[in-house]
């Protein structure tokens, strides 16, 4: 088969799931998409809006777990497009769970965001609920999918068996600006599992990533080990990061920020990272 028409039959699976995914979203008649700002979210609510059009509304979280420029950018996604949005605020540190960062965290906060969206979506007059996974999120440890399954919130994105590259292919042809934006989780995933999450550190971490970000290092993460920075960035940018103009000034602002040891981390940038740690508790 000729590299042409590998490329071709590669755009009609494309297009096909393309077309299920439309085919599912019609069937719901109604849907609040759980909208994070992120590819999968932004894209799963845009074909939503597109689909149903005033009976897809959008419903995003704030809280601690969430740095304010997510909720920002989906607030102006959201705005431009003329789709309903609804933010609620959640405290996720009032759950001990959560605080302490049990292996089953995650599982406990999706539980409780998707119970309050499920409430919204009533009110709103709803049918549905919807989150953004795609096929490649099944190959991580992720406790909040039994949460998703447990409160019957649907997996469109799955359900078409569409996965991240393809999402992204997608989002392009449909010029939706997050077609290539990094992939994000929330900031609790830079804890240790075990080790009390505090307001204080959420914000320390998310200064710290907002400085990598700034300084040309999009695919980054900043690990929170007690009072030490694990710098995780695209191995290609190891070097780079390690240069003496760079590096001193990233050792700098994180010391100002509040760290009292800054690593480099020499395996790279890994999403998940910190489950390996789940086996050791």
């Amino acid at each position: 088969v000729s590299k042409a028409n590998k490329e071709i039959q590669m755009k009609n699976a494309d297009e096909i799931k393309y077309e299920k995914l439309k085919h599912i979203i019609a069937s719901y008649g109604s849907l609040a998409v759980g909208f994070s700002g992120g590819v999968d979210s932004t894209f799963l609510l845009s074909v939503a809006h597109d689909v149903l059009k005033e009976k897809a509304v959008a419903v995003s979280c704030s809280s601690v777990f969430v740095p304010k420029r997510e909720i920002d950018e989906a607030e102006r996604f959201c705005r431009e497009r003329g789709i309903k949005h609804h933010i609620f605020e959640f405290d996720p540190l009032s759950i001990s769970e959560c605080r302490f960062n049990a292996p089953e965290r995650c599982y406990v906060c999706k539980h409780a965001i998707f119970s309050q969206i499920m409430k919204i979506a009533k009110e709103y007059g709803i049918a549905h609920v919807a989150e953004g996974s795609n096929v490649d999120d099944m190959s991580d440890y992720r406790p909040g999918m039994r949460a998703v399954s447990e409160l019957s919130i649907k997996s469109p994105l799955r359900e078409a068996d569409l996965d991240k590259a393809t999402i992204r292919h997608l989002s392009q042809k449909m010029n939706l600006p997050t077609w290539s934006k990094p992939s994000y989780a929330c900031l609790a995933s830079r804890f240790v599992y075990g080790e009390e999450i505090t307001k204080e550190k959420l914000d320390m971490v998310d200064r710290a990533e907002q400085f990598l970000i700034e300084n040309g290092f999009e695919n980054e993460r900043v690990r929170i080990h007690g009072n030490t920075a694990r710098i995780e960035v695209l191995p290609e940018d190891i070097v780079k990061i390690a240069s003496d103009g760079i590096r001193q000034s990233v050792y700098e602002e994180l010391k100002k920020i509040g760290f009292m040891f800054v690593t480099l981390d020499l395996k790279g940038y890994a999403t998940g990272s910190m489950n390996s740690t789940i086996d050791r508790l």
